[in-house]
């Protein structure tokens, strides 16, 4: 089996897609070492992402998210034979090739469908990229999702047919575990000046992760539960309407109380999660929800939205609440954050829910859904080239 996997994105956007990408092809390439695969990078990525015998990288010049993407892949990709051909990010090749070519199979991996229900949020070249959804549907061969939650939410609003659209659960980084609480905190205190007990928000500043609703519900737990000396810290890069946010912030006066550290490197947020009282996932809409099961594997009792895929990854071991209720918002917090025995109990029932996601199992999932949408490849590269099949052979015989 030759398997094609578009990693172009990783050399735009780190985060996301790009994340994704990285976990699972180092975990197929543990796994699989006879298949071979091409690796399509962007032509600047020169390093190849994972040197192994049976991995190959390959250029692609035609520019990601780009009105010219569709109409530059189907020439490029005609140069390279596949069986398989896995896009992370959405949206396959449109566009057919010629009719005497054998075409590759198509898989794609659709990691929610914010831009449906947000279509608001999106700038033009989003929007004019995620347009494409209903026709990447139908042109795909199969279609990988994140959640049960998306499946369903995939199916309800393209169509979908349900037999096309297949779960494979994310994975944390391995690289979050637990680590000692008290030198964390000290190291993070020195590097970030943060405060001794804080909660903690991970993802990007931007109106569907509900930052603004958890900032309503910091201020109604400061006020209404005596907790002067809880800090706010805020992890992640600044997005669509992110202005409206700070702005928040003074409004409700906790400038003082709120620490905003950007994007961290792997490291320090492994750090931040360890050192946080508790994670809080207010978002208003996840197709998986990749925070709160880092949190947990480090140990770290999380309080998440009760919407979307949410309540599927974290199950019983977090504190479930209405993103819409800041009250409700600040009474689970105020739980996990002086409340020593229902912290231990979630740190404990975190820790064990987050092993049973691995990137072992997202790989081994993939491969089987590679296997799957190839088997049939055989009979049409043999139909293209004016061949019998045996199936054929045997009628005829």
């Amino acid at each position: 089996m030759r398997v094609g996997v578009d990693a172009r994105l990783m050399h735009f956007q780190p985060a996301g897609i790009s994340r994704y990408t990285w976990h699972l092809l180092q975990a197929m390439a543990e796994l699989d070492k006879d298949d071979e695969f091409i690796i399509f990078q962007h032509r600047d990525q020169r390093t190849p992402l994972i040197t192994q015998a049976n991995f190959q990288r390959r250029t692609l010049f035609a520019p990601a998210h780009h009105r010219l993407e569709q109409l530059i892949l189907t020439g490029e990709l005609y140069l390279h034979p596949l069986d398989v051909l896995h896009f992370t990010d959405f949206i396959p090749p449109l566009h057919r090739p010629p009719r005497f070519y054998a075409p590759y199979r198509t898989v794609i991996t659709v990691h929610d469908l914010a831009f449906l229900h947000y279509p608001h949020f999106l700038t033009a070249t989003s929007a004019a990229y995620y347009g494409q959804i209903d026709k990447a549907v139908v042109r795909a061969d199969h279609i990988i999702v994140p959640s049960e939650h998306t499946r369903r939410d995939l199916i309800a609003q393209t169509g979908a047919p349900a037999d096309k659209v297949s779960v494979i659960y994310e994975a944390a980084n391995p690289c979050f575990k637990p680590l000692p609480p008290e030198p964390t905190r000290a190291a993070l205190a020195a590097r970030y000046r943060l405060p001794d007990r804080f909660v903690l928000f991970v993802g990007t500043i931007e109106p569907r992760k509900n930052l603004g609703g958890l900032l309503h519900a910091f201020q109604y737990l400061r006020q209404k539960y005596d907790a002067p000396d809880l800090g706010l810290v805020v992890a992640g890069g600044q997005g669509w309407l992110y202005e409206e946010t700070l702005e928040l912030v003074k409004t409700l006066d906790l400038e003082h109380a709120t620490y905003f550290l950007g994007r961290v490197p792997d490291e320090d947020l492994q750090k931040l999660y360890v050192a946080a009282r508790c994670l809080v996932h207010p978002a208003l809409y996840e197709g998986f929800g990749l925070p709160p099961l880092e949190a947990m594997a480090c140990g770290t009792p999380t309080v998440v939205s009760n919407v979307s895929s949410l309540p599927e990854v974290v199950g019983d071991a977090g504190l479930l609440v209405d993103p819409r209720n800041a009250e409700e918002m600040a009474i689970a917090i105020h739980r996990l954050t002086t409340d020593d025995a229902l912290h231990a109990e979630l740190r404990a029932k975190g820790l064990q829910r987050a092993q049973t996601f691995s990137w072992e199992k997202a790989a081994r999932k993939t491969l089987d859904v590679y296997r799957k949408v190839a088997a049939p490849r055989d009979v049409a590269t043999a139909a293209a080239r004016g061949k019998p099949t045996a199936s054929a052979s045997e009628h005829k015989a």
